[in-house]
């Protein structure tokens, strides 16, 4: 058996195939998920890893052997699960290992209605289950049967966001030889978009470069192509299509965060005084726009399942997150970069300005991106950062998550790794000047300290 402790996350299992994940495990896990949620149908999905749909198999063998009927979905993109299990109301399971490199996969768990299953909300429970060894009772082998899901997601997601009377756009897109390649062509036939595609040939070994967008190497082509095209914008997602980026008319990539404030803009127009989170981490003008348009900004914690149990909480309409999560109440508080995707297209196409201009106003301080030092004692060093700037005229210390210290026109989070040995340090601030300075003066502390 696997080192399930290895593979065992906190928001999935994943781990090199065969040596921590295979069969094996994928088929305990299948029968074990069933046992934990009692369901009698669930959806699976899988991407374009050579392994995945032997382990997608070997999960639906798991789970019929506990009495599940199973529906594959085949092929399809972390956020067509979410869609299946929201729509059909039983759980769901995607096999992926997302962005990371080829010798890697993995299993996403959701409940019915897109639930999350973290290791808090179900995954610590199989993770228990599976290394018992548990055997299936036996008492009904349940049926496995295949189901196309890709029409019935791209008409959901028309649904959600109106491009019926956007303006002829010209748009490249890079799917990374991901999911995106499988869903992009689908989702946008029938608009009025020229699309200009780079690696949309499903190639689970990424010969071109990492799915992983949130590194700008991975953009470079997209931006290049951009520019040689004159294309209205670009968009990057990752291996499992449920993240996206964009790039401007001018190759420029666009935060996140600036995203994050454009879409709740749209939503908060849908939807008056609505709740839209944001975790800590997002400019300090997200939650300064969503107040302007009415909305209320509610802040958590980094990672998904902070952000769906409190848009859950507070019915929040929207939620976005640095990293590239933009999650949706209409899409069962689940993420999809596709549906933020659209959303941009829809801002696009409905103004005759360019990309750049229209999210000038979104655009109002300067962030450092995320910086990592390698600590050995990451309490240590964050106590020596905290001290430092604690007793300051005008500061606020807050440890919702890691340390957040804020000023004026200036702020700084450091939050130590979950995995590794590492202190990650995020700064924005009025000016290039002041967030630089700023930066390596925290960075001098940290790195001093280790």
């Amino acid at each position: 058996m696997s080192d399930l402790d290895k593979i065992f996350k906190a928001y999935d299992i994943r781990g090199v195939v065969p040596d921590e994940l295979d069969e094996g495990v994928a088929e305990a896990v299948g029968a074990a998920f069933v046992r934990l949620t009692g369901a009698r149908q669930l959806v699976t999905l899988h991407d374009m890893r050579t392994s995945s749909e032997p382990l997608a198999a070997a999960l639906a063998r798991g789970a019929a052997s506990e009495g599940a009927d199973v529906i594959q979905g085949g092929l399809g993109s972390t956020d067509m699960v979410y869609y299946a299990s929201g729509s059909l109301g039983v759980p769901g399971a995607m096999i992926t290992a997302s962005h990371n490199p080829a010798k890697y996969n993995g299993i996403k768990l959701c409940k019915a209605g897109a639930k999350p299953v973290g290791i808090e909300t179900g995954l610590a429970e199989i993770k228990k289950d599976v290394a018992a060894g548990t055997k299936p009772a036996g008492d009904r082998q349940g049926t496995i049967t295949g189901k196309d899901l890709l029409p019935g997601y791209v008409e959901f997601l028309k649904k959600l966001v109106d491009l019926s009377g956007i303006r002829p756009l010209k748009v490249v897109a890079d799917a990374g030889n991901g999911m995106g390649g499988h869903t992009v062509p689908k989702v946008f036939e029938g608009l009025p978009v020229d699309l200009i595609p780079l690696y949309f040939e499903l190639d689970g070994s990424f010969p071109n470069h990492e799915a992983n967008p949130i590194e700008p190497a991975n953009l470079r082509d997209l931006q290049k192509a951009v520019k040689e095209h004159k294309a209205d914008i670009g968009l990057a997602f990752d291996g499992d299509a449920d993240r996206c980026f964009v790039v401007d008319e001018r190759g420029e990539i666009v935060s996140p965060s600036v995203l994050t404030a454009l879409i709740a803009t749209r939503e908060l127009k849908r939807e008056k005084n609505g709740t839209v989170i944001h975790n800590l981490i997002t400019s300090k003008a997200v939650p300064e726009i969503i107040e302007e348009n009415g909305g209320t900004a509610v802040r958590t914690r980094v990672g998904h399942s902070f952000i769906k149990a409190k848009m859950a909480e507070t019915n929040a309409v929207f939620g976005g997150e640095h990293s590239g999560h933009f999650y949706f109440r209409d899409f069962w508080f689940a993420d999809s970069g596709m549906l933020a995707a659209l959303h941009t297209l829809a801002a696009l196409g409905t103004d005759t300005r360019p990309l750049s201009q229209i999210l000038g106003s979104y655009e109002r301080y300067v962030a450092s991106g995320e910086v990592n030092s390698e600590v050995a004692d990451q309490a240590a060093v964050t106590a020596k950062v905290k001290n430092a700037y604690s007793q300051r005229p005008g500061v606020t210390v807050d440890e919702l998550d890691g340390l957040t210290i804020s000023g004026d026109d200036w702020w700084f989070n450091l939050r130590p790794s979950n995995t590794e040995p590492l202190l990650r340090l995020n700064v924005e601030a009025s000016t290039e000047a002041a967030m630089a300075s700023l930066r390596d003066e925290v960075l001098g502390i940290v790195r001093d300290g280790k």
